[in-house]
């Protein structure tokens, strides 16, 4: 979907990364622009999932003469993507001004957690700091307990790379029609906010509330896990009466008086103590072979490698192994299109005579 378009990817870690690995599995052509020596980074591999269908060069950008290939490479890209914090790349005379000096059409993606301004943009921080600051995490967790995330997601992937792939993308297609770049600013502190609107959104009618296990979605018996017998938990979220209506029939409870009443605030905590007793006298798989296939929106908690064994994920061959990974397919999908498969991860500069033989051959950029 993305063929033809050319993406130059400082080499960063985190949600840099990912929105790279997104737009390279969407068919985006991205150079990876690495370091010439790897600079370990606690936890993070040299051989990098994240940088699979990958092209990797191997620069350093403090030499001159680097920083001239990399100005030659932007001549031919639609965007750029780095995660320094502020000030990193205009010290490297690699700003945007001087980035869309060479090729007015750039798109020059930035993403960092508080944004390129403000008392905190110089500030460290990680995935929690910046979804406790947008005020994501406070919604997390059942009441009474530390407020946990699942690591990356609301802050890293949903809240950084996903905007900053939609802002490289919007921008590219402006671009295109104006003739002018951007600077796209995707700050993981304003993406995490941005999607608390979908909560924000139930106020009007009292379906959400700033304190926790009082709102529609995270205070009712009917939306929460349970632990089972096992010591694994099911996932509990039926909303729509019918299908309540249905969990209370497959658990026996469909005439319980207490039950009757899915939307009586008071009764939440009572009646979720007393699905959570029954809920702990079955194991999982007994509890998952009940309700296997109903409308009662009653699922177990997996754990990836269960998740990859899952029939619904076989079926849509969610999951892959390939390259040594075991790792999760594409998405979005589409009707039309070459289908996808997993893409290699390239090994650091492995990719550099080739490009460079390209920047020799195509000095400007094809189509602009």
């Amino acid at each position: 979907m993305l063929s033809g378009i050319r993406v130059v990817e400082i080499e960063g870690i985190g949600p840099g990364p990912f929105a790279g690995m997104l737009l390279a599995d969407l068919g985006a052509d991205v150079i990876l622009v690495q370091r010439r020596q790897h600079h370990p980074t606690p936890g993070i591999p040299e051989e990098n999932l994240l940088h699979r269908g990958k092209r990797s060069l191997a620069l350093d950008l403090k030499q001159e003469q680097d920083r001239e290939q990399l100005r030659a490479l932007l001549k031919t890209a639609d965007g750029l993507i780095e995660g320094f914090r502020p000030g990193v790349m205009e010290r490297l005379g690699l700003g945007p001004d001087a980035c869309q000096a060479v090729n007015p059409q750039l798109v020059y993606g930035r993403i960092t957690g508080w944004g390129q301004e403000g008392p905190w943009a110089q500030v460290a921080g990680h995935d929690m700091n910046f979804i406790a600051l947008s005020g994501a995490l406070s919604l997390a967790s059942p009441p009474g307990v530390p407020p946990v995330s699942p690591p990356t997601l609301a802050g890293d992937v949903g809240g950084g790379s996903l905007y900053l792939v939609i802002g490289l993308l919007s921008g590219i297609l402006r671009a295109r029609q104006t003739g002018e770049g951007t600077v796209v600013d995707a700050a993981i502190l304003d993406g995490s906010s941005h999607m608390l609107n979908l909560l924000l959104s139930l106020q009007t009618n009292g379906g959400f509330t700033l304190e926790r296990g009082k709102s529609l979605l995270d205070g009712p018996h009917w939306s929460r896990t349970y632990q089972t017998a096992d010591g694994q938990f099911l996932c509990v979220q039926c909303l729509e009466p019918k299908f309540y209506q249905l969990f209370l029939e497959t658990l026996g409870l469909a005439e319980d008086e207490e039950f009757q009443h899915q939307f009586r605030e008071a009764l939440w905590p009572r009646l979720s103590d007393r699905l959570a007793e029954l809920f702990a006298t079955r194991p999982r798989q007994d509890w998952e072979a009940l309700f296997a296939g109903l409308d009662a929106c009653v699922m177990p908690v997996l754990s990836p490698e269960e998740a990859s064994r899952h029939p619904q994920n076989q079926a849509r061959d969610t999951w892959v192994t390939a390259h040594g990974f075991q790792q999760t397919a594409r998405a979005p999908r589409f009707s039309k299109g070459p289908q996808w498969t997993p893409q290699p991860i390239p090994k650091r500069g492995q990719h550099q005579a080739e490009i460079l033989e390209e920047l020799q051959n195509l000095p400007e950029a094809s189509g602009k």
